[in-house]
């Protein structure tokens, strides 16, 4: 095996937004730094799977539905 090829996998400090922290390892920053997060991973929806609406201000959606309700891609 190579010498030198990976990075380097140390222990870091993973700071949340309510304060908390917690001890992982990675190839980030060096060994005993501090990580803090700007999104809370907790209620972001990336990470707690939340489901996207979409909102339909000043009535977008319907006149575009309106306009383009009947098209379609194939042939008649």
């Amino acid at each position: 095996m190579k010498k030198d090829t990976h990075p380097d996998y140390h222990f870091i400090k993973v700071q949340m937004t309510d304060g908390t922290v917690y001890q992982t390892r990675s190839t980030w920053g060096k060994e005993g730094d501090t990580l803090q997060l700007d999104i809370d991973p907790t209620v972001h929806p990336a990470w707690t799977g939340g489901k996207s609406s979409l909102v339909d201000s000043g009535g977008q959606v319907a006149r575009f539905n309106k306009r383009f309700g009947g098209l379609t891609l194939g042939k008649k």
